[in-house]
């Protein structure tokens, strides 16, 4: 592990070119370019038609639009028929493939998608196909080239997934062909190699219980003590962590290094009121020099983008409604409470945080941080705790808000008292980021105060909070936990998944850790399309890709979370359930658009959400400006 101050070796995303060659589609070479983007589009469009020849004739042949569609629906049902066919040589996953690939393709290029969607995959292609491109409505990208490279080869069975595994050549792996103590050994073996790969990427995300890590967290508390003219026995006052939050943009500059757009877009925040704050605890997360990089998931959540400063100055005045991507505005049957599901509700007695999390999802209602206004009154508590007594079919609340975690105990406890009251209420969660960004929070005498209303059998009381990556877990975090695991509390964690946390291992690498300090994963939530954090999201394909490649290697204690994507005013959609979700269009920039269907199917009908994705060549490249190997990736496309 490098020591703090380490000279960056880290490339600019702007001086680095993605191309991919001929014969390696999934696996990119990084060549040092000039400072833009070269992209040899040609050379992709060459490589789109001889992915697949026969479509490409197909298209070419083909006078009019609606006879190239007809012309392809053939050929799809003839590429799916051909996969039953005694004499295909194809293995049979790769079969598989070849129908999943067969149904999307199908799917996109029907009338009904693209009259929903307003683009045309197919129109796209056939123009493309006869050199109509001055005719195309729209831009074509190489993201969407990328896409249907891929499609076009899935449907024959060439996606070569497994080309570099010996099984798929041979036939059928050894052990299986063994018997015995023979055949274990070699099935041991091969699970040896998986488990080598994954302790590999486990290696490049240390946590922060790591002692050189621990080492280098004292320093920089130090240096935030000496700017805050404090003494250490401070440090472990939660009060004070409350009464010292960095909330001007010169404070943090004085006590770590920030690169210069960084600086600009933190400084135009605090200079335009925008929430902005962080722990004292929090900040000393990061190390002094952001050259490391261990730390950048824990910067990119509370250190404002330049695009997202944008976003929130200019919606101003109307960012209640443009922020609010869930519709919290039409699931409030009263104020303070949302409600999305028949036997949970939410209720938000505080609206604001000790910090501010650049993606929050409540963007939209915290004024400040640590606004002086943000608890709910009297009568508006009174009038939030009366509608949940006289719904009795509520059993589940979660309190959430802001964080209610910094509430006062009093607060906390007249809170907790008057649910308690409801004989109908049989769990109350307390989600909060606490336990993250201010653990001293977690006294023993608030902890004691939460363990009075627990009672097994008749009322749980749970904790949920939210760490994004291993880096942010420390022996504070983990002392924290621990004091309520002893009183019998259950901890989990809802991860967001973003550009930050997204490589490969990194999100198995957090679970895993969250498990060894008491924590268990819980929900691991797709990055919400709001338009002012696009620049962390991530595509739905990665998140898939996650769960089956990673994941799954691991115990299953270790892989409690479900990865789902939260559609607007209805709830969540598990990502792992095909049937709640189809991918409908391709659109020409490259993104993905996916028609989710309602937790409510095969209950009650519901309309279902038409969900624009991120373009994944657009993550593919960001993931190489940062260093990554594309090949480690390759299998994205077919993640559907």
């Amino acid at each position: 592990m490098p020591k703090q101050k380490t000279a960056s070796t880290k490339k600019s995303r702007r001086a680095i070119s993605t191309k991919i060659v001929e014969d390696e589609v999934f696996a990119d070479v990084l060549e040092m370019e000039k400072p833009r983007f070269v992209v040899d589009y040609d050379k992709y469009l060459r490589l789109l038609w001889e992915a697949n020849p026969e479509i490409c004739d197909l298209l070419k042949q083909s006078p009019t639009l609606a006879k190239a569609r007809d012309a392809l629906y053939s050929y799809l049902e003839r590429a799916e028929r051909d996969v039953f066919a005694l004499d295909n040589r194809l293995h049979i996953l790769e079969k598989a493939t070849v129908r999943d690939c067969v149904q999307v393709f199908k799917s996109i290029i029907g009338p009904i998608n693209e009259k929903r969607t307003g683009v045309s995959a197919l129109d796209c292609l056939w123009k493309l196909a006869r050199n109509k491109q001055r005719s195309l409505k729209w831009e074509v990208s190489v993201g969407f080239l990328m896409e249907f490279i891929n499609l076009f080869r899935g449907v024959i069975g060439k996606a070569n997934i497994y080309r570099e595994h010996e099984a798929v050549q041979k036939g059928i792996p050894d052990f299986l062909r063994l018997k015995g103590r023979e055949a274990a050994e070699k099935r041991s073996e091969r699970l040896d190699e998986m488990a080598a790969a994954v302790h590999k990427y486990f290696k490049r995300y240390p946590w922060g219980l790591d002692e050189e890590v621990v080492e280098w967290r004292k320093e920089n508390r130090e240096r935030i003590l000496r700017f805050l003219g404090a003494k250490e026995e401070d440090w472990y006052n939660y009060k004070w962590h409350i009464r010292n939050v960095f909330r001007k943009a010169e404070d943090v500059f004085a006590v770590i290094q920030l690169p210069q757009e960084l600086k600009e877009s933190v400084a135009r925040a605090c200079a335009n009121h925008l929430p902005f704050g962080i722990t004292p605890y929090y900040l000393s997360l990061m190390d002094y020099e952001p050259s490391i990089g261990y730390d950048h998931a824990v910067r990119a959540q509370v250190l404002p983008p330049p695009d997202y400063v944008d976003a929130m100055t200019a919606h101003r005045k109307d960012r209640s409604v443009f922020f609010d991507f869930m519709g919290e505005h039409d699931t409030s049957p009263a104020d303070l409470i949302t409600r999305r599901y028949p036997l949970i509700c939410i209720i938000k007695p505080y609206n604001t945080c000790p910090q501010i999390c650049v993606y929050c999802q409540r963007n939209w209602e915290i004024d400040e941080c640590l606004s002086p206004r943000a608890l709910a009154t009297k009568q508006e508590m009174e009038a939030a705790l009366k509608w949940i007594a006289e719904h009795n079919a509520i059993g589940d609340v979660l309190v959430t808000g802001g964080d209610p975690g910094i509430m006062s105990d009093y607060q906390m406890e007249k809170l907790l008292d008057a649910l308690a009251k409801m004989e109908h209420i049989y769990r109350i969660r307390i989600g909060t980021r606490t336990l993250v960004t201010l653990p001293f929070r977690w006294t023993d005498k608030f902890v004691k105060l939460m363990a009075k209303y627990h009672r097994p059998g008749r009322r749980e009381i749970a904790v949920v909070t939210h760490a994004e990556h291993s880096y942010e877990i420390t022996p504070e975090m983990r002392d924290a936990v621990q004091k309520l695991r002893r009183r019998a509390i259950s901890v989990y964690n809802q991860e967001v998944y973003t550009i930050e946390n997204s490589r490969r291992f990194e999100t198995a690498k957090l679970r895993r850790d969250l498990k060894a300090i008491g924590i268990d994963p819980y929900y691991n939530f797709n990055m919400k399309g709001k338009l002012e954090t696009m620049r962390y999201m991530v595509p739905i394909a990665r998140i898939v890709q996650e769960r089956k490649e990673e994941a799954r290697l691991l115990p299953g204690l270790d892989r409690t979370d479900e990865s789902v994507f939260n559609v607007p005013k209805l709830g969540k959609n598990h990502l792992r359930a095909f049937q709640d979700r189809r991918l409908v269009m391709i659109r020409p920039d490259g993104s993905r658009v996916y028609e989710f269907h309602p937790w409510e199917k095969n209950i009650t009908p519901v309309p279902p959400y038409n969900y624009v994705d991120v373009p994944i060549y657009s993550y593919l490249e960001e993931l190489a400006a940062r260093g990554e190997n594309m090949a480690d990736y390759r299998t994205i496309w077919f993640y559907y």
